[in-house]
């Protein structure tokens, strides 16, 4: 029920009057600061421990959010809009495309996509058009870099979005309260390992088939 009223919200926002600027920057900050504390400690995060990390009283939160699902609703989104700004930024400003490649999935990193899985399992509609929008785009956006580094003859020919997708949330989702404080300083460095082994030629043959997002989304 949460779930459906955290959509039902999502859904007429745009016929609420704008907020102002002062509220917009709030609003941003509860959830940049939710998602890192989501991806630091888990979804269950304590809702004054967000509040208390974007510099806003518990009041304010709940003046934008109604409740955890809400919150975690409008999360995925940014993390999914601003993945695909990514995406395609570095294809409109790269002139090598496996460098447009490399460029996005470091982007991609910082801007915590591990923590959509975690999210994504909590409760979340999945099915709200606001979220089958926002991964089609993001689909779309990782596809073409994906499919210019393919072209260019640069990107070995068996891999697909969501092979890309789970290797990226694998090396960047910390597990919450496992200690490690000093994970972030190996991703970048794991993550252009893990590119290396992308470019073609291929050195092996890999098992099984590319996976697409929608076969993520029905094999979840």
């Amino acid at each position: 029920m949460a779930a459906t009223t955290a959509g039902a919200k999502s859904a007429t926002e745009g016929q609420q009057p704008r907020l102002r600027a002062d509220a917009l920057r709030n609003r941003e900050r509860i959830i940049a600061a939710a998602r890192e504390t989501m991806v630091e400690f888990g979804a269950e995060v304590p809702l004054d421990e967000i509040a208390r990390r974007a510099g806003v009283g518990n009041a304010t939160l709940y003046r934008h959010f109604a409740d955890r699902l809400e919150l975690i609703h409008h999360v995925t989104l940014s993390v999914m809009s601003r993945t695909a700004d990514q995406a395609e930024s570095a294809l409109a400003e790269e002139s090598d495309a496996f460098q447009a490649l490399r460029r996005f999935v470091h982007a991609a990193v910082e801007e915590r996509i591990g923590a959509l899985c975690p999210l994504l399992s909590d409760g979340v509609d999945r099915d709200h058009p606001d979220l089958l929008a926002a991964g089609d785009r993001l689909e779309a956006a990782i596809e073409a870099v994906m499919g210019a580094a393919r072209d260019s003859g640069q990107l070995r020919e068996d891999l697909a979005v969501g092979d890309l997708m789970v290797a990226l949330t694998q090396l960047t989702r910390p597990l919450p309260s496992s200690g490690c404080m000093d994970f972030d300083k190996f991703v970048h460095r794991h993550l252009q390992l893990f590119l290396d082994g992308l470019q073609a030629p291929a050195r092996s043959v890999l098992p099984g088939s590319a996976a697409t997002l929608e076969d993520l989304r029905r094999r979840s």
